[in-house]
């Protein structure tokens, strides 16, 4: 199993499943390391001013995004945490959906989510919950100094979760020269349409994705056993490098389903009420946070 890449804690309403976060996905091509010819050393990444070619060492750069007059805005971590204060330990269900209601080119990246700190129980309430529904949840997580949108996902005795690219990553198909839509725009002919959909129901069959490989890969691997076979092989030195693992406590509060149902169900009984009650005096200005002072 691979390491875990990140602990924290799934939120819907006031409860908190804590879990550990694992990649579901492998590279399974070919992993090409680069080495010196001249010595079979491995070859590795450094970070280099690329004015004058020197390495830096990591505690002189800092972070800049680059603005349209070529001019950099430079921000630390403790600045980039502090624009966006939620906290970075949590999957943050905001809503549930059906499945189907996402589009598959929404769909990035698959990861397992383990239960952690005696959370089995709880972990499997909200798993068997969303079955039961039928339902997916749409959450928020960052990972990274990113935020991403995401989809949690019961699948077997697992929640999975799989990171979405938001809308706006979806480039319009506007610019594409696209044949019109119907069978009549594109001026297709019925003879044609039942070849085609006799064709397609030939070739229909259930999914079953063991049956593809890759096929690319399988032939470079016969390549390296066959030089491996011949002692045509090198000696390098592994060279390693391991991060530190992080963790976080984080409580489970079950007994707060009610609280949070109880909560969400007053919420919708005032609206009405609110709506229905006289405006207010005119407002006074709204203070100015932290944030919105250092601007001014």
């Amino acid at each position: 199993m691979p390491r875990v890449i990140w602990k924290g804690a799934i939120s819907f309403g006031l409860v908190h499943v804590p879990v550990a976060l694992y990649p579901a996905s492998t590279e399974s091509g070919i992993d090409f390391d680069w080495l010196d010819k001249r010595s079979m050393d491995p070859v590795g990444y450094k970070r280099v001013n690329k004015r004058t070619g020197k390495e830096i060492d990591k505690a002189n750069i800092v972070k800049g995004v680059k603005q349209p007059d070529g001019d950099y805005v430079i921000l630390s971590d403790e600045e980039i945490k502090a624009a966006y204060p939620k906290t970075m330990q949590t999957i943050e269900i905001e809503t549930f959906v059906q499945a189907a209601e996402i589009p598959f080119t929404q769909l990035e990246r698959p990861y397992y989510l383990e239960p952690l700190a005696k959370g089995e129980k709880v972990y499997a309430l909200l798993r068997e919950a969303m079955l039961a529904q039928g339902v997916i949840g749409i959450a928020r997580v960052v990972m990274h100094t990113k935020e991403h949108l995401a989809a949690l996902i019961p699948a077997g005795p697992a929640l999975m979760l799989n990171t979405l690219r938001w809308a706006k990553d979806i480039r319009d198909i506007d610019d594409l020269k696209l044949p019109a839509a119907g069978k009549s725009a594109a001026n297709l002919k019925d003879s044609e349409l039942k070849m085609a959909a006799q064709l397609v129901a030939d070739m229909t069959d259930t999914w079953q994705a063991d049956r593809y490989e890759d096929h690319f890969a399988e032939a470079v691997h016969a390549l390296i056993a066959q030089r491996v076979k011949a002692g045509k092989t090198e000696k390098v030195a592994p060279l390693e490098e391991a991060g530190p693992a992080t963790s976080t406590n984080v409580v489970d509060l079950t007994a707060l389903l009610k609280q949070s149902l109880g909560g969400r169900r007053g919420a919708a009984a005032n609206e009405p009420a609110a709506k229905a009650a006289k405006p207010a005096a005119k407002k006074a200005p709204a203070k100015k946070t932290t944030a919105a002072r250092k601007r001014a």
